[in-house]
């Protein structure tokens, strides 16, 4: 066997090896999905993780919050417009990401969205990525732990309501997490 066609052998097992890793992955993604989809969507939760969403959108909430932390708290205003910009520029990043991937949102014919959302991209969560920036930068200004339940439950609704894979949230949440340090 000469080198080459031995070469060309372990590339094409390489990539039959990426090929089944990725098919286990989605497979995966999509269990998770269905689990949590499945899970009790009484009218009135749905209110109430929708509405809670909505705050997330474009991260208006986090933007919002961090601007007037600013004003009320003088001392460490630059801080405070530091953290807000990163969380502005995270949102930005996971936009463009998300253009560039162009992956489409959950279309699961039994598990319909239950919410609109501005676009049909879903890599990474825009929701979960300025949520987990948010966290992250303004963690260094005020106890952490609250704003980590607060970006989990951000995250956690965009699969609740349908609109996001499991991978999209974890993804979101990592690149938000990285980002988010660099406002400390």
């Amino acid at each position: 066997m000469s080198a080459r066609s031995s070469t060309c052998a372990s590339s094409r097992t390489n990539i039959a090896s990426v090929f089944r890793l990725r098919v286990r992955a989605n497979a995966l993604d999509l269990a998770v999905y269905r689990r949590v989809r499945s899970l009790a969507h009484t009218p009135d939760h749905v209110r109430w993780v929708r509405r809670y969403s909505k705050l997330g959108e474009h991260g208006a909430v986090w933007l919002a919050f961090g601007a007037a932390a600013a004003v009320v708290d003088p001392a460490n205003r630059r801080h405070w417009l530091r953290a807000t910009a990163t969380v502005g520029a995270a949102y930005a990043v996971s936009t463009s990401i998300k253009l560039a991937i162009g992956r489409q949102r959950p279309a699961i014919e039994d598990l319909p969205h239950l919410m609109a959302t501005p676009t049909g991209l879903s890599f990474p969560s825009s929701h979960s990525t300025s949520s987990f920036a948010a966290a992250r930068a303004f963690g260094s200004l005020m106890p952490g732990a609250p704003l980590q339940l607060a970006a989990a439950g951000m995250a956690f609704s965009r699969l609740y309501l349908g609109v996001h894979y499991p991978s999209d949230i974890v993804a979101g949440a990592a690149l938000g997490t990285a980002i988010g340090s660099l406002g400390r």
